[in-house]
């Protein structure tokens, strides 16, 4: 028998169940920021090589990731990588933020399925595997073999977060077998249209999460190496009607991951990579463009998966304070100068494993409202 007196805990003097705040929600980037996960590098590993990682691997390292493949990270790369994350950490908390870690999972163990055979890289980059939208956090079918199992790093955190009342779901598992990849696309540099041509084809829905910006209502997202169109159109069907999905192509021959293209820093407010964005996309007029600075990550320094634009991979904790490489004096004062309050840390060892502040960090929890900031009709 169901009751509905006022000794029943949660329940409304109509009899209405009144739901606990869900641990997640969020809707933008900018919103202030209350609960965030952040990577780890523990055991990070050179994936066994395949002809999808190609065209976003810088061609200096090839060789490189062919040579050891299956074999960790240099350790004293590792070691400076995982005290900046902890510093990283400190400077969260000092903010106000609540951190939350992944555990870590060992990445060179085999693993099979009836097709193939891989080992893993890392659980450093929650930012790609897992996708929060709302209430929700979706983990994402992710296009690289050595990637298949990275969400298993974050499934205590998901188990916590859905029992407090989260939604949680996954993309279709893909099989990722041949049929997946266009292994002839060469240097992926173009076809038929001047639309990138891509590693993967659209034989399942496949995506990363990075590869989408939430403007509220609003999703940007980009086709890449590792998002194809099912992947993208199986987002829209699974969000509905209450999120417009808006796909944009950029400059970029090499594309993987939004945030390194465009990073929406506040309402109205976008920074742009000024060689991938040379026109801005009608989606954003009124909007102020910031175009970031060049990099200044010198020439020796080893990026082993990412190009020296992860200068402009920076977390908004709300619309004034911005976290930024300490070393990236140039970024430091260009936000100064937009009127934003520039938090420093050292971050450019973990830049070495293909991301930065944003690659690193899955928001949780921001404090706002679902609003729309773009024209849908656009």
């Amino acid at each position: 028998m169901h009751r509905t007196g006022p000794d029943q805990g949660g329940h409304g003097s109509a009899g209405r169940i009144e739901r606990a705040p869900s641990p997640v929600r969020s809707h933008t980037e900018w919103d202030p920021l209350e609960e965030v996960v952040v990577g780890v590098v523990d055991g990070a590993a050179f994936p066994p090589w395949h002809e999808a990682m190609a065209p976003v691997l810088p061609e200096q390292h090839h060789t490189t990731f062919r040579r050891r493949a299956g074999r960790p990270f240099p350790p004293e790369l590792v070691r400076a990588a995982a005290d900046e994350l902890e510093e990283f950490v400190r400077v969260l908390e000092g903010e106000g933020v609540k951190v939350r870690r992944p555990e870590p999972i060992p990445q060179r163990r085999p693993y099979t399925t009836l097709d193939w055979s891989s080992t893993g890289m890392y659980a450093a980059m929650p930012r790609d595997a897992l996708l929060v939208v709302g209430e929700e956090i979706i983990e994402c079918p992710m296009a690289w073999r050595s990637r298949y199992y990275e969400s298993l790093a974050y499934r205590p955190l998901l188990k916590e977060y859905f029992h407090g009342g989260a939604r949680w779901s996954a993309g279709p598992k893909p099989e990722l077998t041949d049929e997946q990849y266009d292994l002839d696309h060469a240097d992926a540099h173009g076809s038929a249209g001047g639309r990138v041509r891509t590693a993967v084809t659209e034989f399942e829905p496949t995506f990363d999460a990075a590869d989408f910006a939430r403007f509220g209502r609003d999703i940007v997202a980009q086709r890449s190496h590792v998002t194809n169109a099912f992947g993208i159109e199986w987002l829209r069907r699974h969000l509905g009607d209450a999120y417009r999905i808006h796909v944009l192509e950029f400059d970029d021959p090499h594309p993987m991951h939004i945030d390194a293209t465009i990073a929406p820093l506040a309402p109205g407010k976008l920074l742009v990579n000024p060689e991938r964005v040379r026109r801005v996309p009608d989606l954003f007029r009124g909007w102020d463009v910031l175009r970031a600075p060049t990099p200044v990550i010198p020439d020796g320094h080893p990026l082993y998966m990412t190009s020296k634009w992860i200068n402009m991979n920076i977390l908004m904790l709300d619309e004034q304070r911005v976290v930024v490489e300490r070393q990236d004096e140039p970024v430091i004062e260009a936000m100064k100068r937009w009127g934003f309050t520039p938090i420093p840390c050292d971050f450019r060892n973990f830049n070495s494993f293909g991301g930065s502040f944003h690659c690193a960090t899955l928001d949780v929890r921001r404090r706002g409202e679902l609003e729309s900031y773009l024209d849908g009709d656009r």
